[in-house]
Formats: C-alpha cells, sequence, structure tokens
C-alpha cells in the first residue's frame, strides 16, 4: 500500500537549518589497492563511516535510508574494483550524496579505519604495527571538493626536564643516557587537500614514528626492549616538540603541496607521574608554516 506522504519533506519545527544530519558508526570491509614493493598490494580495511548532510529550515527530516545505499554502491564496487584510497572513496559518496538529498547543499564523510603494516624492530627483527587512518570529504553544491588524510600513531616520549633534574640531583657526568619518566604519545596529523592532491599515508605515519622519543612495538624481546629504551632516552622530547617535529617534517616532506592545504597535528602525552595527561596542537595552512619557517 502506498503511503500518503513522505513525512521527512514535512515542515520542520522552529524554522531552524541543521548543520550535518545522517548516520554514524556504519561498519563496512573496503578493498584498497596499494603499490607494495613487488607490485599492487589489495588491502581489506574494516572500515567505521560516518555521512552527513545538511538538512534545510523548511524541511522536517533527512531521508537516511540514502546514505546507506550510497555507502553500500560504493563499498560494493571497491570489491569489484579496489579504491585507490579511503579519501577518494569519501570524495565519491559526497558527490553521490548530494544526487540523492536533491534539497541538500553540503555533505560530509569520515572514515576511520585500522591499518596494519610491516617494519622492524631496532635490531632488525620483523614485526607488524597497528595505525589507524583517518579519511573524508567535504562537498559544498556548486563548489570545490575537498578530501582529509590522516594517520593516528602512538609511540614514547621521554621527559627532558625529568632527566635534567635526575642529572642535577645526582651529579651524573656520563654519555650514557639518564632515566626519566616516559609517555605514551598518541600522535595525530590530518591534511585537508584538493581533490587532485594525493598524500601517501605510509608518509605520514613514518614522519610521526621519526618525531617520537621513540616508535613502539607490539613484541620486542629483551635486547630491543632494551635498545628502545636507550634510543627514548637519547631523543627527550615534551610534547611540544612532537608537534613541531611532526610540522617541520611535513613541511621537509611535501615541499610540493600548495599553499592553501590546511594541516591539524595533535599529541598527547598519557604521563606516568601524573594524573593528568600533556597536549599540545597546531592548526594552519602549509603556506604559514613554509611562513614561520623561512
Amino acid at each position: 500500500m502506498a503511503l500518503k506522504c513522505d513525512l521527512q519533506y514535512g515542515s520542520g519545527e522552529f524554522g531552524f537549518k541543521l548543520t550535518r544530519v545522517g548516520v554514524r558508526g556504519v561498519h563496512k570491509p573496503v578493498v584498497v589497492k596499494r603499490e607494495g614493493i613487488n607490485g599492487a598490494l589489495n588491502n581489506a580495511l574494516n572500515c567505521s563511516i560516518d555521512i552527513f548532510v545538511d538538512l534545510p529550515a523548511s524541511q522536517k527530516g533527512s531521508h537516511m535510508s540514502r546514505n546507506v545505499e550510497v555507502l553500500n554502491e560504493v563499498v560494493g564496487e571497491s570489491v569489484k574494483e579496489p579504491i585507490t584510497g579511503l579519501e577518494d572513496m569519501a570524495a565519491d559518496i559526497c558527490r553521490k550524496l548530494l544526487v540523492r538529498h536533491e534539497y541538500a547543499l553540503t555533505a560530509d564523510v569520515l572514515i576511520t579505519a585500522e591499518y596494519f603494516r610491516a617494519g622492524k624492530t631496532p635490531l632488525g627483527k620483523p614485526t607488524f604495527e597497528s595505525y589507524e587512518l583517518m579519511a573524508g570529504g567535504h562537498i559544498e553544491r556548486d563548489g570545490a571538493l575537498l578530501k582529509k588524510i590522516g594517520v593516528e600513531v602512538i609511540g614514547m616520549t621521554a621527559c627532558p626536564c625529568g632527566q635534567q633534574t635526575v642529572t642535577e640531583m645526582l651529579g651524573y657526568d656520563t654519555e650514557l643516557p639518564v632515566m626519566t619518566h616516559n609517555q605514551r604519545n598518541v600522535c595525530s596529523v590530518v591534511l585537508e587537500v584538493p581533490e587532485d592532491v594525493s598524500v601517501e599515508a605510509d608518509d605520514l605515519i613514518d614522519l610521526v614514528e621519526a618525531s617520537f622519543s621513540s616508535p613502539t612495538f607490539e613484541l620486542l624481546k629483551r635486547p630491543d626492549e632494551g635498545q628502545v629504551i636507550i634510543n627514548a632516552h637519547r631523543n627527550t622530547k615534551f610534547v611540544e616538540d612532537v608537534v613541531r617535529s611532526v610540522l617541520d617534517n611535513l613541511v621537509e616532506r611535501f615541499k610540493g603541496l600548495p599553499d592553501e592545504v590546511y594541516v591539524d597535528v595533535m599529541s598527547e602525552s598519557e604521563e606516568s607521574i601524573h594524573k593528568h595527561n600533556a597536549f599540545a596542537e597546531r592548526e594552519a595552512t602549509m603556506g604559514e608554516l613554509r611562513a614561520e619557517i623561512e
């Protein structure tokens, strides 16, 4: 039996437009094609996806099932023909959302996924480490489409202030690294780029790990464990140092990125001797960062 009316197209109450309406936490498997050392590799990623459009004041509700329909189409296509990146999939979804939601002026997509890649411990043992990928898209009707690509990486920092205090208290005079307290550091970097610009997530992971006192590893035998500790205490960092190091590495690594590319770097150190955490963040464009270095 046909419905008498589509309730979503009814009049909205109170006359307020809404910035984002949609669905959050939709889990889908997505196949991504990546270039490996021995050729193309297909990675199946378990993704959590948020999909939104804006809602005009004149309309009661959004057709949320259309969001999931678009997502199912794009995910189905990725199984047949793997996508080049999560941010490219987000851009594709954004475009299709504006087609399905004829009343919407903007569309936003956010995607997170757990990502694994092979690596080596400080003493050269093979390892397999996990990271979080962050991707997204934003489009305005009759406007430009922007993509987001980012990573979240876990490492460690050793406190330079604590090390100086211990040195002064105990009177150490040695080239060996002095003890200090440590933190687990969670650092994220997100770039917002034009649609025709691509950034490799592995490159972002590398420059973040290079900004810690030391990377961390899922499995360490005792010699490797000791080497991680030594490396970290030879390279003490404040939480502020981590952010500034990431920014410096970004400017150095991505010389070809347009000046208007937006950058957001966040670092949080989970303290070991305090009950609170330490936090630092910088938001800027690549052009602003380049100007500051110059």
